[in-house]
């Protein structure tokens, strides 16, 4: 099969190769991959950011395809059907382990650049019918994220939700939330994003280059009560306002570390608006299960910046490390 080989941490050491094509066990299933989809942390793996990878490897955690082939006992499913495949093919429910994370599609597995990958079968999920393999390899890590998210502050009418940015997570979120009828305000350095949040429902928005001081203009923006959830995509040059827009009672759910992961704190308006700080590893099969449902019964469609052909791959990691500039995912089309 044809695949693209990550050989070194550097965004220039992609090499396209021939290797032995899969073949799927007991239990497992052959995926005939026809596009993957760019997170930060294929980034973080490119550019020696992240711990335990060997090169040469197959990179891309997220991907879409369609089933080749199956082992033996594997039912349920068939040949030709579009599916997902999670990124932790060990985690198919239930809380976060070590043992159930430790296998990572384009990590410590093969990824997503390649025309085959063999999965168990218990780790695929139904691609929803009104989406395209593009849109549905966008889903793994972002739509999880954002699901979980939306869930962690058991989001009803009313609620209000805080994203910062307009990338993947944030407009999955943005997404989610104004399905369960939430108000949504979302901060960006861009006032061509905003517009475009604002089509997608968002009920205001906040430029925080213009307004720095965002937290306190969503705490005007709320007569003073704050926001059920925060999701926290940036670091550690928001976390503290984060706290700050969030409610009495409320989440900040936090994911990500684009700015940083060190951050200084007070302790004190956690302790005394009671807040929850949840931290989250994407999640198990089940939750990208749930979101794909969601997705597929609210007709969610996933917001594609861009789609790369497989031999643009280096470029699609450069738009996506530049920082800022895409809205919503990168593609990688086979």
């Amino acid at each position: 099969m044809k695949a693209l080989e990550l050989t070194a941490p550097s965004l220039t050491a992609f090499r396209a190769t021939e290797l032995p094509d899969p073949q799927a066990g007991r239990g497992e299933v052959l995926v005939r991959l026809r596009a993957a989809a760019l997170n930060f942390v294929d980034v973080a793996i490119a550019t020696g950011h992240f711990p335990g990878v060997a090169f040469p490897m197959i990179p891309v955690t997220d991907g879409a395809g369609e089933v080749a082939a199956l082992g033996e006992g594997v039912s349920g499913l068939a040949v030709g059907d579009r599916v997902i495949p999670h990124f932790m093919p060990n985690w198919q429910g239930g809380v976060i382990t070590p043992s159930n994370v430790a296998a990572m599609r384009g990590i410590t597995l093969p990824g997503s650049l390649c025309e085959y990958v063999v999965v168990p079968a218990a780790s695929l999920v139904p691609l929803p019918a009104h989406l395209d393999f593009a849109q549905g390899a966008a889903l793994p890590i972002a739509a999880t994220t954002a699901w979980n998210a939306v869930r962690s502050a058991s989001l009803r009418p009313g609620s209000v939700v805080v994203l910062l940015g307009t990338g993947g997570v944030s407009l999955f979120a943005l997404q989610f939330a104004k399905a369960c009828g939430a108000e949504v305000i979302v901060a960006s350095s861009s006032d061509e994003k905003l517009e475009r949040a604002r089509q997608l429902g968002a009920d205001h928005l906040i430029n925080y280059r213009a307004t720095p001081a965002w937290d306190t203009h969503v705490l005007a923006l709320t007569e003073g009560r704050g926001a059920d959830l925060v999701v926290e995509t940036v670091g550690a040059e928001t976390i503290v306002r984060s706290l700050n827009a969030a409610a009495v009672g409320g989440t900040v759910f936090t994911v990500g570390f684009i700015t940083g992961t060190a951050a200084s704190i007070d302790l004190l308006p956690i302790i005394v608006k009671a807040l929850r700080v949840v931290g989250n590893n994407t999640g198990s099969v089940s939750d990208l299960a749930e979101a794909a449902r969601a997705i597929a019964a609210h007709r969610i469609v996933p917001v594609i910046d861009r789609v790369f052909g497989i031999e643009d791959t280096s470029a699609a990691y450069a738009e996506l490390s530049g920082g800022g500039r895409h809205l919503g995912k990168l593609v990688i089309a086979h």
